[in-house]
């Protein structure tokens, strides 16, 4: 796929600023969209419409709201508020136009390790979405309590069988663990709902300390990012290529979205060696 085609975004997270000034950095430095982090949201006086406005202005797709934390597993006697939680996400969602909301592994200690518990709870909150027309994209977090592979998440997703669930790919919680995409021909390309990259410099650390301050963009760490982006490109997968960079640091704009270029020219290249 040539690289001007292909959709870039970035999470918000990444960025400094208010949500305004986030949105406003994001589209002048060339991205077609981002990923809008909850608590940029809730810190900002401007309401999720007014967003929704702005983001549309600037050319900006709100490509998917994030995170929504601690759920499958969840102690029965929180499981009702919940699942409240979750609709007033989908009305928030309904506000900033946006109907794609990631859904990280629970890291509670007191959630239930019971698989089909995990199932049951992920199955009532694609029941819940459908009718709002909103799809689940489930991640699996690199310190997840009971789920912190992705393959473990596509277990439950796939038991689920739901067309309002499917996983999220984020490279960093799958390649800092060791793990790889070797087993990706098991997931159907339509259950593939998001992807987001980053690199990191290789640290002998605790994983969600790593995660949390050293990430950066492609290019810039020690993580095989080629060979992960070329087995999704080959499988098929045209989806937006998505930056969520947690750093102690600012990193420039510019820099991520010439790393996102650079990634794929690199990509392109060792396909090519493949082939030859």
């Amino acid at each position: 796929m040539p690289a001007t085609t292909r959709l870039r975004s970035i999470a918000t997270v990444s960025v400094p600023g208010t949500l305004p000034e986030k949105l406003t950095a994001i589209a002048a430095a060339g991205f077609n969209g981002v990923e809008i982090f909850e608590e940029d949201l809730l810190k900002s006086p401007v309401k999720p419409a007014a967003i929704r406005n702005l983001a549309d202005s600037l050319g900006l797709r709100i490509f998917l709201l994030q995170p929504f934390r601690d759920f499958e597993g969840v102690p029965a006697e929180k499981r009702i508020e919940k699942l409240a939680s979750a609709r007033r996400q989908f009305d928030l969602m309904r506000e900033l136009g946006c109907n794609h909301l990631l859904v990280c592994s629970n890291t509670d200690p007191e959630s239930s390790p019971e698989r089909d518990v995990q199932i049951a709870d992920l199955a009532a909150l694609a029941e819940m979405a459908e009718p709002y027309d909103v799809r689940i994209g489930f991640e699996a977090l690199a310190w997840g309590r009971h789920i912190n592979r992705y393959r473990q998440a596509w277990d439950r997703v796939r038991e689920v069988n739901h067309p309002a669930l499917g996983i999220v790919l984020d490279s960093f919680h799958i390649l800092a663990v060791g793990d790889n995409l070797d087993r990706l021909d098991e997931v159907p390309l339509d259950k593939i709902s998001f992807l987001q990259l980053a690199d990191a410099p290789y640290k002998d650390m605790n994983v969600q300390q790593w995660s949390r301050s050293y990430r950066c963009y492609p290019g810039q760490g020690d993580l095989p990012l080629v060979d992960f982006v070329s087995t999704l490109n080959r499988k098929g997968f045209t989806g937006p290529w998505s930056l969520e960079i947690f750093n102690d640091k600012t990193l420039p704009l510019a820099d991520g979205l010439r790393s996102l270029s650079e990634l794929e020219k690199r990509m392109q290249a060792y396909e090519k060696s493949l082939s030859e």
